[in-house]
């Protein structure tokens, strides 16, 4: 992770109430971090990284934050309830919900796609989001605030890359879902947004890209390199605090070096 000096001080994310999906590596551990530096109170969800979740949960202990661990497969119908329960039980209360959690499952053609393989890439990208949404939003009418941070995609904008259609699309329906989500919830005091990462070096790249593929993203980019989930961290802050973003909602904050510039 970054140092300590890179990580912005925004005096209103101090004691609220985080939960980030996806959060033992990548964007979300990132940005649990420098939730954990703004003294934030973080409910870090993981499902199979239980080490890296605990390392992550050490770091943001270690700079002045509270973590705890819940471990869920978001894909599983019962697992949003679940997860969102535990974290109000834990803390008291939910402030921000980053939906995080999220994948390719495989790069696959067209001529290879399968309704198991559809519903998988639905269900991790798509389900489980609208669960977390739906639980979340209880809590926090009943507080009379709150943030949501969905997390798109540049795919969602351009189709997505070889093999890759069928999760920019789920990642377009996250984008489209957070305006409509935005106008419903408005009322009741909650925001809701989404940060769009780029091309960020995480596990789902080194997973999914062959080097000749990330040269390819790196020379489409104007300031030609590949971006960190340290990248992105700022962008969750800036969405989760009330100080910064009180005046915004229904909003799609694009982090992608200039790939993409609507």
């Amino acid at each position: 992770m970054t140092s300590p000096e890179t990580h912005p001080r925004i005096p209103d994310l101090a004691g609220k109430v985080i939960l980030i999906t996806g959060a033992s590596t990548g964007i979300g551990a990132a940005a649990a971090v420098a939730f954990g530096h703004n003294k934030a109170r973080v409910a870090i969800h993981y499902n199979a990284s239980e080490d890296s979740a605990q390392q992550v949960a050490d770091e943001v202990s270690a700079v002045g934050g509270e973590a705890f661990l819940i471990q869920a497969d978001v894909t599983r119908p019962e697992a949003a309830a679940r997860v969102v329960a535990e974290t109000v039980e834990h803390f008291g209360r939910l402030d921000v919900l980053v939906n995080n959690a999220g994948g390719l499952v495989k790069r696959t053609p067209i001529q290879d796609y399968t309704d198991e393989y559809v519903d998988a890439v639905l269900a991790l990208n798509v389900e489980q989001v609208v669960r977390f949404v739906r639980e979340s939003v209880s809590h926090m009418r009943a507080q009379g605030a709150g943030s949501i941070i969905n997390v798109s995609s540049i795919a969602a904008r351009h189709g997505g890359g070889p093999g890759s259609i069928i999760y920019a699309a789920a990642k377009g329906f996250i984008s489209v879902a957070t305006r409509g989500w935005a106008k419903e919830l408005v009322k009741d005091g909650i925001r809701v947004n989404a940060v769009s990462p780029g091309v960020i070096m995480t596990p789902f790249h080194e997973r999914y890209s062959t080097p000749e593929q990330l040269a390819a993203m790196q020379a489409t980019i104007p300031m030609d390199r590949l971006g960190t989930p340290e990248d992105c961290a700022g962008a969750f802050l800036y969405l989760a605090s009330n100080q910064l973003s009180g005046y915004v909602t229904g909003q799609v904050m694009e982090v992608n070096g200039g790939q993409f510039m609507p």
